[in-house]
C-alpha cells in the first residue's frame, strides 16, 4: 500500500473519532455534566448535543426519575428503653443535577446515614407504643427533615416509609399474649351481652306468654260462666212459664230417687222424711185431683234474644224446652201412661 494511502486511512479513522466524541444524544429524563479540561461548562438537557472533542467531556450522568432506595434495617431505641429494627423506604428525586454531583460525593451514601441518624432522632422520643402506631407521623416527621437536609444536595424527599418494625422477641411474645388476653376478654363480654340478652328476651316471651294464656283462661270461663247463666235463666223461665203443679214436682221428685241411689258406692240409703208426703200427693194427684185451688199464675220474662249459644248450650236449651212441653202437658191433665219414663 502507498503511503498517500495509509495518511488518508488515518485521517479517516480520526475523523470518525472526532466525530464519534464530538456529537452526545441525552436520553430523555437524563441530564450530562459537562466539564471543559477540568471545570464544570454546561450540563446537556435531552436530545443530541456536540462537544468540542478532546476538550469537553461528560463528568456525570444524573438520572432525574424518581428513585426508590431501600435501606437495610436500622436498630432503633425508644423512649422507654426497647430496641427495634427499622426498616425504611426512600423516595427521592434530583432536581439539581450539578449540586448533587459538585456538593457531595456519594449523595445516596449521604442520604442513607442522613436517614438513619434522622431516624434515631424521632423514633427515640417515642416509647414502643406509640412507635408501632403513629407510623403516619413518623413517616411525615422523616420526609420533613430530610428534604430539608438534602436540599443542598440538589435532591427532593417526595415520601418515606416505615416497610416494618421489629420488637425484640420477648416484647413480641408479651404483646401477642396481651393482644390474646384483650381478645378473650372481648369475646367474654360479648358472650356476656348475648345472653343477657338472650335471658331478657326469654323472660319476656314467658311474660308475655303468660298474659296471654290468662286473658284466654279468663275470656273462656266468663263465656262458658255466661253460657251457663243463660241455660239456667232459660230453664227457669221455661218451668215458670209452664206453671208446674204439685202433682208434677212430687212426680219429679219421685223420678230423681233412683239417681240418689245410683253408685257402687252407695251401701245404704236413707229415705228422706219427704217420701211419705211426696207419696201422700201423688195419691192426692191420681185419686180425686188437687183439692187446692189454683196457683196464682207468675210470669217470668227472661231477654233470650241476646243469647249466643253454642252446640252443648243449644242441646241443654232443647232438653230444657222439652222438659217445660212434658210440665205444661202433665198440668194440663194428661194421663200417667202419657208421662215420661223414669231413668234407669
Amino acid at each position: 500500500m502507498e503511503p498517500v494511502g495509509i495518511l488518508l486511512l488515518i485521517v479517516a479513522f480520526f475523523l470518525i473519532i472526532v466525530l464519534f466524541r464530538s456529537i452526545k444524544i441525552v436520553p430523555q429524563q437524563w441530564n450530562y455534566i459537562i466539564e471543559r479540561l477540568g471545570r464544570y461548562r454546561r450540563t446537556l438537557e435531552p436530545g443530541p448535543r456536540l462537544l468540542v472533542p478532546f476538550v469537553d467531556s461528560v463528568r456525570a450522568k444524573v438520572d432525574l426519575r424518581e428513585r426508590v432506595v431501600n435501606f437495610p434495617p436500622q436498630p432503633v431505641i425508644t423512649a422507654d428503653n426497647l430496641g427495634v429494627q427499622i426498616d425504611t423506604v426512600l423516595y427521592y428525586i434530583i432536581t439539581q443535577p450539578t449540586a448533587a454531583v459538585y456538593n457531595i460525593d456519594d449523595y445516596l451514601a449521604g442520604v442513607e446515614q442522613l436517614t438513619t441518624t434522622t431516624l434515631r432522632n424521632v423514633v427515640g422520643s417515642l416509647d414502643l407504643e406509640k412507635t408501632l402506631t403513629s407510623r403516619e407521623e413518623i413517616n411525615a416527621r422523616l420526609a420533613a427533615e430530610l428534604d430539608k437536609a438534602t436540599d443542598k444536595w440538589g435532591l427532593k424527599v417526595t415520601r418515606v416509609e416505615l416497610r416494618s418494625i421489629e420488637p425484640p422477641l420477648s416484647i413480641r411474645d408479651a404483646m401477642e399474649k396481651q393482644m390474646r388476653a384483650e381478645r378473650d376478654r372481648r369475646a367474654a363480654i360479648l358472650n356476656a351481652e348475648g345472653t343477657k340478652r338472650s335471658s331478657i328476651l326469654m323472660a319476656e316471651g314467658e311474660q308475655q306468654s303468660a298474659v296471654l294464656r290468662a286473658k284466654g283462661e279468663r275470656d273462656a270461663a266468663v263465656l262458658r260462666a255466661d253460657g251457663e247463666a243463660k241455660a239456667i235463666q232459660t230453664v227457669f223461665a221455661a218451668i215458670h212459664k209452664a206453671k208446674p203443679t204439685d202433682r208434677l214436682l212430687t212426680y219429679q221428685y219421685l223420678q230423681t230417687l233412683p239417681t240418689i241411689a245410683q253408685g257402687t258406692a252407695n251401701k245404704v240409703w236413707v229415705v228422706p222424711a219427704e217420701l211419705t208426703k211426696a207419696l201422700g200427693g201423688i195419691g192426692t194427684a191420681f185419686g180425686g185431683g188437687d183439692k187446692s185451688g189454683p196457683a196464682e199464675e207468675e210470669e217470668v220474662e227472661v231477654d233470650t234474644s241476646a243469647l249466643e249459644l253454642d252446640d252443648s248450650a243449644l242441646q241443654a236449651l232443647e232438653a230444657a224446652q222439652q222438659a217445660a212441653r212434658e210440665v205444661q202437658d202433665l198440668g194440663e191433665g194428661k194421663d200417667r201412661g202419657e208421662l215420661p219414663p223414669a231413668p234407669a
